[in-house]
């Protein structure tokens, strides 16, 4: 039987391929695709998605060392930037793995520890995972929407 910590690893790992499958046919001039009115570029999701990761590794479980310059949410919209792929697709692997790291070193006791942040109030862990969880599906549907219809 698969103790607390696999098996909420594993559904992260699950529910992210919803944003990863999008990357293998990714091309550069995705990233500035807009869905109507939005003022979010895929590139822009992509560099969020993977900041969003990086906050919660350092600031939900405890990657105490982890540096984070979270620039989306720092700027709080698109400033076109997010342009070059293969940097962003390193930027959202270095991301996935800082996640992953951390949610493998969670005991399973540590899920149930509340933690507050400013973002979302006082959740469990479990709880604050669900949320990076459905945080990166949104997007990764935004992402999807965009490369398909958008300019």
């Amino acid at each position: 039987m698969q103790t607390t910590t696999p098996s909420l690893l594993s559904t992260w790992l699950e529910a992210r391929t919803r944003f990863t499958n999008q990357l293998v046919a990714l091309t550069e001039n995705d990233l500035k695709k807009k869905l109507g009115s939005s003022p979010n570029s895929v590139g822009f999701l992509m560099r969020h998605i993977g900041d969003v990761e990086l906050l919660f590794a350092k600031n939900v479980f405890g990657a105490a060392d982890l540096k984070v310059s979270a620039q989306t949410v720092i700027d709080k919209h698109d400033t076109g930037e997010w342009t070059d792929l293969e940097a962003l697709k390193a930027y959202v692997d270095f991301s996935a793995k800082a996640l992953q790291t951390i949610i493998e070193q969670q005991k399973d006791t540590d899920w149930y520890v509340s933690i507050t942040t400013k973002e979302f109030g006082e959740k469990t862990k479990a709880a604050a995972l669900g949320r990076i969880v459905s945080h990166t599906a949104y997007h990764a549907g935004q992402m999807a929407l965009a490369i398909k219809y958008g300019v």
